[in-house]
């Protein structure tokens, strides 16, 4: 493709959508390759009695995912999403995974010719008796060739410019680097490797594995434990990977997208500290996600759902007892204390 014809949509504007909305705006506009402005989906939403989209293309600010950071002001929000995706040639999936499937079939057809994808999203889906990750359902319904990113990116962080890593997992030698482009920066540095499916697991589990270290946290249990954690979840997300995929490559659990951000996620983010809260409240995850994420969604219950049916057709749950005892205080009531029978039960 021609010099100067990268045109790029981001599907989603929440918190993480628009941090890196920040960083993809601002670059474009240091690299000629790229068309300088960058449309942005939001979900139409009234703050305040005014529409989100007029606020972020007035104010250049997110005020209710992302208060307090300004975004480029290249970047638009447009609350149709078939109108964002026109002439884009690089789509960034930066949305809950449960609503990748509406999407898709929103925009099915609407995709310039040429067009890739990249997905930011960490959820998994339990499909026809398998594993189906949200690149496989993009490149699916859309016909795309899509890479992923994941890594140790809490977005107020990121949006902070406060320094980490990522990792994108791209098949074409052509297209990384060019996604590279896209996102590196001084603050967020990129690595890149063929290994896609890898990649996009570490970024799905790991959220499993938070919500075991927010358990830990509400019970007032202390370092050593969230270290137990952190390496049995670890080895349960290796195992896990190599039960479904071939080619897993271990090299890549030890980027950013793998123990980098599974330590980051035990120690802050959303999973962990509604998971923590879980506990010290007796409250349901749904009016706790109501509570405190402040329209956000939960990632970590939603997976454990998704892993447990998988694992249960195999009939190897109990070869990970840290991602059973996960699904099973998320959805059969059983007291924060059971994470413990996770770690006691492991024999990884």
């Amino acid at each position: 493709m021609a010099a100067q014809s990268w045109k790029i949509c981001l599907i989603g504007s929440g918190n993480w959508g628009s941090a890196i909305g920040k960083i993809v705006g601002e670059n474009v506009l240091k690299n000629a390759d790229f068309d300088n402005e960058v449309n942005m989906w939001v979900f139409e939403e009234q703050v305040d009695g005014r529409n989100l989209t007029e606020i972020i293309n007035t104010d250049h600010e997110n005020v209710k995912y992302l208060p307090g950071i300004k975004l480029p002001a290249n970047v638009r929000a447009v609350p149709n999403v078939v109108d964002a995706v026109r002439d884009a040639t690089i789509l960034v999936f930066v949305l809950p995974h449960q609503f990748v499937k509406r999407i898709c079939s929103q925009i099915a057809g609407k995709v310039a010719p040429g067009a890739m994808a990249i997905s930011l999203i960490k959820g998994v889906d339990e499909s026809k008796g398998g594993l189906e990750l949200t690149s496989t359902v993009v490149e699916r319904e859309l016909g795309l060739d899509v890479a992923v990113l994941m890594g140790a990116n809490i977005a107020n962080e990121v949006a902070q410019e406060q320094f980490c890593e990522t990792t994108i997992g791209c098949r074409s030698d052509t297209m990384g680097p060019i996604l590279k482009r896209v996102f590196e920066t001084p603050y967020f540095r990129v690595a890149l490797t063929h290994d896609v499916y890898t990649v996009e697991l570490c970024g799905a589990l790991k959220n499993i594995v938070a919500c075991a270290a927010g358990f830990a946290d509400g019970l007032g249990l202390g370092s050593n434990t969230k270290a137990a954690i952190i390496r049995i979840g670890m080895m349960e997300m290796i195992e896990f990977a190599r039960m479904f995929y071939e080619g897993v490559r271990d090299v890549t659990f030890f980027q950013s997208c793998g123990v980098a951000d599974l330590i980051t996620t035990c120690y802050g983010g959303r999973n962990r500290k509604v998971s923590e809260a879980l506990v010290k409240t007796g409250k349901p995850l749904d009016v706790l996600e109501a509570e405190m994420l402040g329209g956000q969604k939960l990632q970590g219950p939603p997976t454990a759902l998704e892993v447990h049916k998988l694992l249960a057709e195999k009939g190897v749950v109990d070869k990970f007892p840290l991602f059973r005892n996960v699904y099973d205080i998320c959805y059969n009531q059983k007291p924060g204390a059971s994470v413990l029978e996770g770690l006691i039960g492991s024999r990884l």
